[in-house]
């Protein structure tokens, strides 16, 4: 896997993946695009999600909906790495098994999701969940 990131201007910079695809990062606060950090932060959630919804797929759920909302704590002085970091869950469909979620949601933060693994070798990792029935 390659990617590769290219100054645009200011703290303005494109990245751009093997795949073909681009992103803005702005390095200045989030002014005009996400920033690395806050890219970091949404990898998690992405990653995460795909092993939930998946796996919840293939357990049999009817499935609707998932939102991943991730908080996040940074160290106040430089370099200023993430503490911890929680993935809430909001998973809605029709039927689910609360069991079945709580050990998809779990199962992605402490064995498949690559993004969090490699996290939670110098952050505190956590998730959590809400199931909301659909009729």
């Amino acid at each position: 896997m390659q990617s590769r990131v290219k100054w645009v201007e200011n703290l303005t910079f494109l990245g751009q993946s093997n795949s073909g695809h681009s992103v803005v990062m702005d390095g200045n606060g989030g002014e005009k695009a996400p920033s690395p950090m806050e890219m970091v932060l949404m990898a998690a959630g992405g990653c995460s999600s795909v092993d939930v919804v998946d796996g919840l797929k293939s357990a049999g759920q009817k499935i609707t909906a998932c939102e991943a909302q991730i908080t996040s704590v940074r160290r106040d002085q430089a370099p200023r790495l993430f503490t911890s970091a929680n993935i809430h869950f909001v998973v809605a469909g029709h039927d689910l098994d609360e069991a079945v979620v709580a050990k998809t949601v779990a199962d992605s933060l402490e064995k498949y999701c690559s993004v969090c693994l490699m996290l939670g070798e110098g952050v505190e990792m956590t998730h959590s969940y809400e199931v909301i029935a659909q009729d």
